[in-house]
């Protein structure tokens, strides 16, 4: 297997491809993501919205009952065909879109992305917030929820890769590796002030977090 991280990123897109079908197993065997509902109610949503990785529209919906319109992007076709007969919506558009590749053609008064950002390698961080800040409209915000270092209990860590990365299973039996890195509330903070974010991150519950973050205030307008 390649091991660089464009290799990587490669196979992870590939696993999400492959898995698409088989997503929404994940919100019907846990029940701790219900915990995010009602801090997703306390967060800025509105205006136009962009979601980031929006998989097969798990919270497309959610987004589009307090938004103008919003634009969801995902590498998987598969998973966005899945999210356009979720969300039937005429104020929401899919794109196909690598988002390491992708580059912003405009800006949105909130961007969201669930459970994405420990899937950027940490080579990549600062280029993918560095995207983000072109995509926020003044006075605009970033929203983002995941999972936290407790999360790594569950996963099967691939402890010798040069990429953090976890190796994961679908159900016919086919694995691939994803990346896959475990941050805490502090260190993802830390890692947005030193790039000139300022950020409110927190944990939900045991494994989870949510963040709101607002881009450097001399990001190029």
């Amino acid at each position: 297997m390649d091991g660089t991280d464009e290799g990587l990123i490669q196979e992870q897109i590939a696993y999400y491809q492959a898995r698409a079908g088989e997503y929404d197993l994940l919100y019907e065997q846990r029940d701790d993501w219900r915990e995010l509902l009602p801090v997703l109610e306390r967060m800025p949503i509105h205006g136009d919205v962009l979601e980031l990785a929006c998989g097969t529209g798990a919270w497309t919906a959610r987004l589009a009952e307090r938004a103008r319109s919003v634009t969801a992007l995902d590498a998987s076709p598969e998973a966005l065909a899945l999210a356009r007969e979720r969300v039937p919506h005429d104020a929401v558009s899919f794109t196909e879109a690598d988002l390491f590749a992708w580059r912003p053609e405009r800006r949105y008064d909130t961007v969201f992305f669930g459970f994405w950002l420990s899937h950027v390698p940490p080579a990549r961080f600062a280029a993918f917030w560095d995207t983000v800040a072109q995509a926020v409209a003044p006075g605009g915000a970033v929203v983002f929820f995941d999972t936290g270092r407790g999360e790594a209990a569950s996963e099967q860590v691939l402890a010798d890769a040069s990429v953090p990365s976890v190796s994961r299973r679908l159900e016919d039996g086919r694995e691939y590796r994803v990346v896959k890195v475990f941050r805490d509330e502090q260190d993802i903070r830390d890692s947005l002030t030193a790039l000139g974010w300022s950020a409110e991150v927190s944990p939900v519950g045991d494994t989870l977090l949510a963040g709101l973050a607002r881009p450097p205030a001399d990001t190029e307008r």
